[in-house]
């Protein structure tokens, strides 16, 4: 499969679509049901739990490059805006990007584009910080 990847196509052509980011996403929230740091911050209701995997998941996707299913449903990202109300110190940062890590590096991209993956999810774990 990577003898096929053009130069310029996407991340998320290159990850595999859809499927790499919903395993990803799944490999992700497994962890965090688990742990309890993280856990209180998501909804108790599994149900809602799976929904706030499915909104990364489609955020994702678009991000790196496939369809933009989650700004039909979600509008636009806003980020920032909508971690406001959750209690993010330094501690669940880190527990959040230790998952993440994890998850990624399963993945077993090539390591340029586990790199940049891993990269955007450290600034993006630093700028949800919300607490000192």
């Amino acid at each position: 499969m990577l003898a096929n990847v053009a130069a310029g196509s996407t991340m998320y052509e290159r990850a595999g679509g859809d499927e790499f980011f919903e395993t990803l996403t799944r490999r992700f929230y497994a962890a965090v049901a688990e742990d309890p740091l993280l856990r209180p911050l998501y909804p108790e209701e599994p149900a809602r739990l799976e929904t706030a995997r499915r909104h990364l998941e489609l955020f994702l996707i678009q991000h790196w490059g496939g369809p933009a299913v989650y700004r039909s449903e979600r509008g636009e990202a806003r980020l920032g805006q909508r971690h406001q109300r959750f209690h993010i110190g330094l501690a669940e940062r880190d527990a959040w990007l230790g998952h993440m890590r994890a998850a990624v590096t399963a993945g077993a991209l090539r390591p340029l584009d586990e790199a940049q993956m891993i990269s955007f999810f450290e600034g993006s774990a630093n700028h949800l910080v919300t607490q000192p």
